[in-house]
């Protein structure tokens, strides 16, 4: 059966949603959603329904389900503002109200010839970074070894799946490679990712040797690679370590790639997520100089980000940083001027308002709070972030739990001795 709506297609014998004629990259369980909802538009699909469906029972928080509805809304040019497709209905449960126009699908059957050389179709990359984590290789000689390796390649994909700002390819879609050596471009194109993580893991008597490196899809070119090697002691607990750091790690260096490929891309190509980038790259530079040419700089960009897109939350997260800094450096005559912290404040809470579940929001809320004095709020919100992605880190949140057991500290004194 074929869907059509919105100028988009959806093919369930396929399996694929396409725009006009260029297929949409999505997560099958997102897909899933997608499906459902439009399979049923007749009614108001509620919580309950989408569990059943598509999650088959098993209990999953309220932001998992936000987050995989608010990807099919991305996926077919919605939003949770808008909602022309996808509509929320409080306290009931969700609705696909498009005109939907439905199409059997003819079924093809090629000579066995064609099918030996058909290549699957390019995929168009997400707005935000992509990445495809391969089943990491079995070198260890001894095939029962395969859960340990596995088991690995599950954790990683799970622990960057935490990050709301990355775009992760499900386990089902990254295991159609194992045990295979495909070229890292062709992965590229047939998944819609910018990079690929491929690694390996050789267990021998009580050592235990895991290798990782870190892709770019479109190109060929290494942009990272690690090695660890550890005792084996207990399996279970260096899996969690493992992926956790490689997690952290991976994240970093994605950011930086992505901020390097935003500085090569020609100007009429430029989008939001891009100008964010050239100021965060920028406002790194100013953590080192405290010119205020840079901060300067970096707020402009911002503005220039926002102005594509003023429903960004990263953006305004930065942009909330950059007034926090002004406030606890001096840098400019925004220098312990309440007008500047209360601004801190202000694109803090406009970015959660965009997006409660980007953690980064929260943590720069919490920042804002520190030094307006509000330690219960601070401390709540970096808590929130925690909860959001148990990853994310910032040195900050201690400040608050600080200051909260000494009262009569200097909060201006403690600024300008904690600054970055």
């Amino acid at each position: 059966m074929r869907y059509l709506f919105e100028h988009y297609a959806l093919d369930t014998d396929r399996w694929e949603l396409r725009h006009g004629a260029d297929l949409v990259a999505v997560e099958p369980q997102v897909l899933d959603v997608l499906t459902y909802l439009i399979r049923n538009r007749d009614r108001v699909v509620s919580r309950d329904d989408l569990l059943v469906a598509v999650w088959k029972g098993r209990i999953v928080s309220e932001s998992a389900l936000t987050s995989r509805i608010n990807a099919a809304r991305q996926a077919v040019g919605d939003s949770g503002e808008r909602q022309r497709l996808i509509k929320t209905l409080l306290r009931k449960g969700f609705r696909f109200v498009a005109s939907v126009r439905e199409e059997q699908t003819p079924v093809r059957v090629a000579p066995p010839d064609a099918l030996s050389q058909s290549s699957k179709p390019r995929l168009t990359l997400p707005d935000k970074p992509s990445i495809a984590v391969l089943p990491f290789t079995n070198m260890s000689g001894d095939p029962d070894q395969e859960y340990f390796s596995d088991g690995m390649t599950d954790d990683i994909i799970t622990e960057l799946s935490r990050f709301s700002e990355l775009f992760v390819i499900a386990r089902n879609s990254s295991f159609q490679y194992k045990g295979k050596s495909p070229d890292i471009r062709q992965v590229g194109r047939e998944l819609g990712v910018r990079y690929v993580l491929e690694g390996s893991i050789r267990r021998a008597e009580n050592r235990i040797r895991i290798s990782a490196q870190l892709i770019d899809g479109t190109t060929g070119g290494h942009c990272w690679a690690e090695r660890y090697d550890r005792k084996i002691d207990d399996a279970f607990a260096i899996q969690d370590e493992v992926a956790r750091t490689i997690a952290a790690i991976l994240t970093a260096h994605v950011n930086r790639a992505e901020a390097r490929h935003a500085f090569s891309k020609p100007p009429s190509n430029w989008q939001t997520h891009d100008y964010y980038l050239r100021a965060a790259e920028v406002y790194a530079s100013f953590l080192s100089t405290y010119c205020a040419e840079q901060l300067y700089e970096a707020r402009a960009l911002l503005e220039k980000s926002l102005s594509i897109d003023p429903h960004y939350a990263r953006a305004y997260a930065l942009l909330s940083n950059t007034y926090v800094i002004a406030y606890i450096q001096p840098t400019d005559s925004d220098y312990v001027n309440p007008t500047a912290l209360e601004r801190a404040y202000q694109f803090a809470l406009k970015g959660i308002q965009l997006d409660a579940n980007l953690p980064l929001a929260h943590a720069k809320l919490g920042i804002a709070l520190t030094f307006k004095g509000q330690l219960e709020g601070a401390i709540a919100a970096f808590e929130q972030a925690i909860v959001l992605n148990p990853n994310f880190t910032d040195w900050r949140f201690a400040l608050p739990l600080v200051l909260s057991g000494q009262i009569h500290t200097s909060y201006r004194g403690c600024a300008n001795a904690h600054a970055t």
